[in-house]
């Protein structure tokens, strides 16, 4: 009998009715390796992911209606399509290709595709194997919100009920993101589309200053569907950030004569100076919002003493014990034996990484639940912080094992995420299981040939792929194995008074309500001391205009501001891949 129907469950399947079909897993593998794809780009480029749940559903839904197979696509298969296409789209950062492996790449030590596969494919599944025993108590018995799994419900359920609606939005998306693709071609060609040299068309001497310190246009579908998604706090939190780095911070040092080089260089120019601050209010900002989520913590283990008499919900549908115990005990075998082969890691520091990423997978579970944040920087944090402890100096090790442990937090809290959409739709936790597994198949196919392609077409870390989580995780395991004395000229004193606003913010933000709107996003805020200037311009030019056009029709932007926002990131990151293709054969711009 399948798990009985609850108060939250908001529809009640057909008897019979299909779920797990080889067209809906081979549907959400393709659209979410499509989404793993895109995130390389751009993660790489703005140091965020975006989920594959809404798209998968989404343009699931459209192609079947398109098509009209003799079978109707059903609810239920829709769930299994968006729980493939998360699974595939979450893996960019699942294994570590957005912080700790290009962190690696910084550090000189660069991966052959076949390392770099055994690497994702050995962690790919742990997170999943921490999830399923968690089920019960986080989806069934405390009925965590999961704000990302219930409106995906709420999509699909949406979608079968208002077909037109549904059609228009996958219309919107694919609309804007041909026009996006074809922006990005046309700019590759024709650079100053991308990038108007605007100090060279106006003789202003203001411009040309304001140029040298990146604050320049910079014409961006992607960044600017980024601005539309990230919302007006935190596009406005980059500005700020922006302005006081690169605008205030960047000139003082070079005045001072703290740094020597070009402003621009990372080893002797104010952006190396300035990238030790912002880094400082990112591990700032993660750690201290974690601690201050010590409630969920806490809840997380004593919470499963909750509901302890309650009666049991029957389902023979529930995922097997067996299935995850031997699922994570030969996950642990692969991690141990690749982290080894791959990174020189001790077995025994990969066990302690394994253990600590099951504590901290818990953990992220019931923050994705209650707050819809996976703390995974956070909990990267934690973990470097562990390993700088008990192997001092060993910077693979520091990194590796923090990408173990935000493996695990990162698939955990994306399955659970599913396995509540599942809950709501009455769907059957073993075919999403099933869809997981094999999504994540899909997302490592994906995703490490395009992130080997664009390693060897940039250089990650500068230039087009700045790469600003890799930068935060670099300079942790660096400052964890040098200390202090191997910063630069008084960037110690810039990173304490950065790291004190970093935990201020969050601080207030939780105990003086009354400056709660008035505050940045520190995460945000030191972002943008680590990319250029004109990203975090781009940004927040696209939440302007979305805001405007918001303000004119509501419930028009509201109703497609996440698919033509998809549609802007998914077009310039798809064609990005083909780019770096061209920039590999040596295709150059005409102009």
């Amino acid at each position: 009998m399948a798990e009985a129907a609850t108060s939250e469950q908001i529809y009640t399947p057909s008897p019979g009715e299909r779920g797990f079909s080889a067209r809906a897993v081979f549907a959400g593998c393709l659209l979410g390796g499509a989404v793993a794809g895109m995130n390389i780009y751009f993660g790489l480029r703005t140091g965020w992911s975006i989920g594959g749940s809404l798209i998968a559903a989404i343009l699931g839904y459209a192609v079947f209606a398109a098509l009209k197979p003799k079978n109707p696509y059903t609810v239920l298969e829709a769930n299994i399509t968006q729980t493939a296409g998360s699974a595939a789209g979450t893996m960019t950062s699942a294994a570590g290709l957005l912080a700790a492996i290009p962190a690696m790449g910084m550090l000189g030590h660069q991966l052959s595709y076949l390392q770099l596969s055994a690497w994702a494919f050995a962690v790919a599944y742990l997170g999943v194997f921490f999830a399923v025993p968690l089920r019960r108590q986080m989806v069934v018995v405390e009925k965590l919100r999961f704000p990302t799994g219930t409106a995906t419900a709420e999509t699909i359920v949406a979608m079968f009920s208002e077909g037109d609606s549904a059609l228009e939005k996958a219309k919107v998306l694919l609309r804007w993101g041909i026009f996006a693709a074809v922006f990005t071609q046309a700019a590759f060609w024709i650079s100053p589309l991308g990038h108007p040299p605007l100090e060279a068309w106006i003789p202003l001497g203001f411009i040309a200053t304001a140029a040298a310190y990146s604050f320049s246009l910079y014409v961006s579908p992607l960044m600017y569907g980024a601005g539309i998604l990230i919302g007006p706090r935190v596009a406005t939190s980059l500005v700020l950030g922006a302005v006081f780095s690169w605008g205030v911070l960047a000139p003082f040092v070079e005045a001072q004569g703290w740094v020597a080089g070009p402003t621009m260089s990372y080893g002797e120019g104010a952006r190396g100076w300035i990238l030790w601050p912002g880094v400082a209010i990112m591990i700032a900002d993660a750690l201290t919002s974690l601690a201050l989520s010590w409630r969920t913590v806490l809840n997380t283990f004593t919470g499963f003493r909750k509901g302890a008499g309650e009666a049991e919900v029957v389902d023979d549908q529930a995922i097997p014990n067996s299935w995850w115990m031997i699922g994570l005990a030969l996950g642990s075998c692969a991690t141990l034996l690749v982290g080894w082969w791959v990174f020189d890691i001790p077995w025994y520091f990969t066990l302690i990484a394994i253990a600590l990423s099951s504590v901290l997978a818990t953990i992220a579970v019931r923050s994705t639940g209650e707050t819809d944040i996976n703390p995974i920087g956070g909990m990267g944090k934690v973990t470097q912080l562990v390993f700088g402890g008990i192997a001092p100096g060993q910077m693979t090790t520091n990194l590796m094992s923090a990408a173990i442990a935000g493996s695990g937090a990162s698939q955990a809290g994306d399955m659970m995420q599913d396995l509540k959409t599942g809950h709501l739709l009455g769907a059957s936790p073993r075919e999403q299981f099933k869809a997981q597994c094999i999504g994540i198949i899909s997302g490592v196919i994906f995703a490490v040939p395009i992130y080997v392609l664009f390693d060897r077409a940039y250089t990650i870390g500068e230039g087009d792929l700045p790469a600003p989580a890799a930068h935060a995780w670099k300079a942790m395991a660096e400052l964890l194995s040098q200390g202090f004395g191997s910063l630069p000229t008084h960037a110690p004193e810039a990173v304490m008074v950065a790291f004190a606003f970093g935990v201020l913010v969050p601080v207030l933000r939780k105990h003086v309500p009354a400056v709660k709107n008035y505050l940045p996003s520190a995460l945000a805020f030191g972002i943008a001391f680590i990319v250029p200037a004109f990203y975090s311009l781009s940004m927040f030019i696209g939440m302007v205009i979305f805001q405007a056009w918001r303000r004119g029709n509501k419930k028009r932007a509201d109703d497609l501001g996440f698919s033509i926002a998809s549609g802007l990131i998914a077009g310039e990151g798809l064609m990005g891949i083909v780019v770096a293709i061209q920039t590999l054969l040596g295709m150059e711009a005409l102009m």
